[in-house]
């Protein structure tokens, strides 16, 4: 049996395109004691995976030639190990393949569900992430200003909506009128602004006439610089990532910092969602609370096929998701 791979053809100097990766097939792996070989199953989808291909970040680099690297959600079809048996499902890091041969000590078991795709989104890495860097980073209080980028996104979302959980008025950034009505309309945003529209700062200042206190940055760039602007004194800047510097090699950043961080004594911290795993516990209890009474509605973009990953993440990376995005490589088990 052979095993689908895709691969890093070329790393890109500046927009990534299909012609950046190669499906190829390599010899099945082999799982060697205390290794399990695992079945793909659902493979994450994120803005991250292009930034991998920029240089050394809180991973490796990856080079040409690599498979492309992804968190993926995997089925147990061989196991060498004590501590897995076959048929588990179980969280690893993976590649984009059909199949992977993993240490037993780094998959993360996972219980069976009904939609295992919900082990991607609200309760996966995305829904973790939204609560994580919220709670932990922003530290939200009741009746305060929360502003959250890429509103419409796999994090975002989840963001605005626990933010509205807590009792905070949230207003969402996105692309397009569409996308805003819908950030207001199905997530329930008290407000949106359309980046793409002129006259950013004045949409600001009119949604948000007290300020902000916590700022949610998925974005950087020059949505990060006009946010700056509207913070309150003692706000919180939560750096959750920079989807518009990762496609390009003319990167801009905000030209007030840190002039503004001083000024108005705010905090800016960055975060990975691993960083927070000792709170893991506490946050599914109160995200899977938040979705069984209605407050957080579970939004996922799934594309199917393998082959079909190149431009799942091209298409991530200009904004046509909504919700988490994932990428289906074989059928839920049994």
């Amino acid at each position: 049996m052979e095993n689908r791979q895709i691969v890093i053809a070329e790393l890109p100097k500046d927009a990534l395109t299909p012609e950046h990766f190669r499906q190829t097939t390599a010899a099945m792996p082999e799982a060697n004691e205390g290794q399990v070989l695992l079945k793909v199953v659902l493979m994450s989808i994120d803005a991250a995976n292009r930034s991998w291909m920029k240089g050394a970040t809180y991973r490796a680099a990856v080079n040409a030639g690599d498979a492309m690297p992804t968190y993926a959600i995997c089925e147990v079809v061989e196991s060498k190990s004590d501590r897995l048996a076959k048929g588990d499902i179980v969280a690893a890091e993976a590649t984009w393949s059909d199949y992977i041969m993993a240490d037993a000590r780094k998959c993360e078991k996972l219980p069976k569900v009904e939609q295992l795709s919900r082990l991607m989104s609200v309760y996966g890495i995305a829904g973790k992430t939204a609560y994580h860097g919220l709670i932990s980073v922003g530290q939200p209080i009741a009746g305060e200003t929360v502003l959250v980028s890429a509103a419409a996104g796999s994090v975002g979302g989840y963001v605005g909506q626990i933010a509205k959980a807590l009792g905070c008025r949230v207003v969402g950034i996105a692309g397009g009128p569409e996308k805003c009505a819908w950030v207001k309309e199905h997530l329930g945003f008290d407000d949106c602004i359309d980046y793409r529209a002129p006259g950013m700062s004045k949409a600001l200042r009119a949604a948000c006439p007290d300020g902000v206190d916590v700022y949610f940055d998925n974005v950087g760039g020059t949505v990060l610089e006009t946010a700056l602007f509207a913070m309150n004194e003692k706000g919180r800047i939560v750096c959750c990532g920079a989807i518009s510097q990762y496609d390009t090699e003319t990167p801009t950043g905000p030209r007030n910092l840190p002039g503004l961080v001083v000024v108005k004594r705010l905090r800016m911290e960055g975060f990975i969602v691993m960083d927070w795993a000792h709170n893991d516990a506490k946050a599914l209890r109160a995200l899977q609370t938040w979705v069984d009474n209605g407050q957080i509605k579970v939004t996922e973009d799934i594309v199917e096929g393998l082959e079909n990953a190149p431009h799942a993440l091209i298409g991530l990376l200009a904004g046509d998701n909504k919700g988490k995005r994932m990428v289906r490589v074989a059928t839920d088990p049994a």
